[in-house]
């Protein structure tokens, strides 16, 4: 049975494309080096990973190990990296030692037992860095797949000149969002107050979690074992809330992260962007930012404000392939790289990372950052930081990109189409997850 689950989860659409191995690292790295090897006579391990700045994360590692450096390759972001493993893996050769990896893919990686447990090399000795929510997500049950890195606490930015224009305050619960909404059509706006994506995927289970939503249960020890409960009564009435806005027409349901979505971030067109904590890094990012709209940024609004609950939206680490020749430099290179206070200012000034390693994310230097782009707020102190710090964790399934995708066919029916209502689609997601899981060998608990 658990071959068959194997099995059944690796058959994935891969390009036919050739992969080279890197002669210097310990492993069967799928490329040569970008950075340059200081020390040539040490352990190398090669990396994949798409973080910006990273080169200067490498050297900066490379200079202060003399028995251990990093052969650094970016093979490709997200999906494109993933595609690429997943050959690997179906090839027994290929892979490098550490990997960045998304926290919601670890389980799909792990149960093909393409990933280290590190239980066994040092995990234990840097899980205090970190918050335990961060810590549950790379781990399942007693194993540790993977060391965190940037995570995606979420808030609310918002342009202050448009809501003062219309006499809105800035929404700290669900139900004001929904008044401001009706109250910035009413004024006759241009734009409209949000955008709910039916391409959310992540950030739609974000808003269900939000409600209460533990949507999976699984824990890497019992890997054919699962349970579902995607059609909870908090997950319904959080979809059927942005249903009634939707068909109103008081929120805009564009894709995003395409270029129309890009414009109408920075032009006014959403006057609230419910989003990550890498969100004001993308934001100052696009093309066409209004020099002169006010940004602020808030906290995420709240169901029941006596009893705020915080989620997350995104979120990567570094894990340890099982085709890693030398374990131990491996993890050793997943569990430092990220860890000194130099390290992070780079992740954080140069590529807007949110850190979770918590000498940083402690430091008075982080917490009382002023960003300019939102008029010198302090927004990790305000905002962020008490995100990250009532995040407890959540729990992926072992074919978490397959549920996206059902989810977003089913958003895109109450959102888009109008074909269904929140309580129907809903219960078809957990009928169709339920099917997959049982022809993929699974037992549902």
């Amino acid at each position: 049975m658990k071959n068959k689950v194997f099995a059944g989860l690796g058959v994935v659409a891969v390009a036919a494309a050739a992969l080279t191995g890197c002669s210097s690292a310990s492993g069967s790295a799928a490329a040569s080096c970008t950075n340059e090897i200081l020390k040539p006579d040490a352990t190398q391990v090669s990396v994949w990973a798409w973080y910006p700045a990273f080169e200067q994360v490498v050297d900066l590692f490379n200079q202060n190990h003399d028995d251990v450096q990093i052969c650094w390759t970016n093979a490709g972001q997200g999906n494109d990296e993933y595609t690429k493993f997943s050959t690997s893996i179906e090839s027994g050769s290929g892979a490098p030692d550490v990997i960045m990896l998304e926290s919601e893919v670890l389980s799909s990686f792990s149960i093909r037992n393409a990933l280290v447990d590190l239980s066994a090399y040092g995990a234990a000795d840097v899980k205090g860095n970190y918050t335990d929510g961060a810590w549950k997500d790379a781990s399942s049950g007693d194993a540790v797949y993977a060391i965190p890195v940037d995570g995606g606490p979420m808030g609310m930015l918002y342009r202050q000149d448009i809501l003062d224009k219309y006499g809105i305050a800035a929404p700290t619960t669900w139900a004001e969002f929904a008044d401001a909404a009706q109250k910035l059509k009413d004024a006759g706006a241009p734009g409209v107050l949000a955008n709910f994506p039916p391409n959310g995927r992540a950030f739609t289970q974000a808003l269900f979690a939000q409600a209460g939503s533990k949507p999976f249960t699984y824990d890497s020890a019992a890997p054919t074992d699962i349970g579902i409960d995607v059609n909870d009564q908090g997950s319904k009435d959080v979809l059927e809330y942005w249903q009634k806005l939707t068909s109103k027409g008081l929120v805009a349901t564009d894709e995003a992260f395409t270029a129309d979505y890009n414009t109408k971030l920075v032009d006014g067109t959403y006057a609230i962007y419910v989003a990550a904590a890498w969100g004001p890094g993308y934001l100052q990012g696009l093309e066409g930012t209004d020099d002169s709209a006010t940004w602020r940024a808030a906290p995420i609004p709240q169901w029941d404000p006596a009893k705020p609950v915080q989620v997350n939206w995104g979120g990567s680490t570094f894990a340890v392939t099982s085709q890693a020749k030398d374990k131990a430099a491996a993890a050793t290179v997943a569990k430092e790289v990220f860890g000194t206070e130099e390290a992070w200012k780079i992740g954080i000034e140069k590529a807007a990372l949110f850190p979770l390693w918590k000498p940083i994310l402690d430091s008075d230097y982080f917490r009382e950052l002023e960003s300019p782009f939102f008029g010198g707020q302090q927004i990790n102190k305000e905002v962020f930081l008490p995100a990250a710090a009532g995040y407890s964790g959540f729990t992926f399934s072992p074919f978490q990109n397959y549920a996206y995708d059902q989810l977003q066919q089913q958003v895109t029916a109450v959102t888009v189409d109008g074909s269904k209502d929140a309580s129907a689609a809903l219960d078809d997601l957990q009928s169709s997850l339920e099917r997959y899981a049982t022809e993929q060998g699974f037992t549902i608990k």
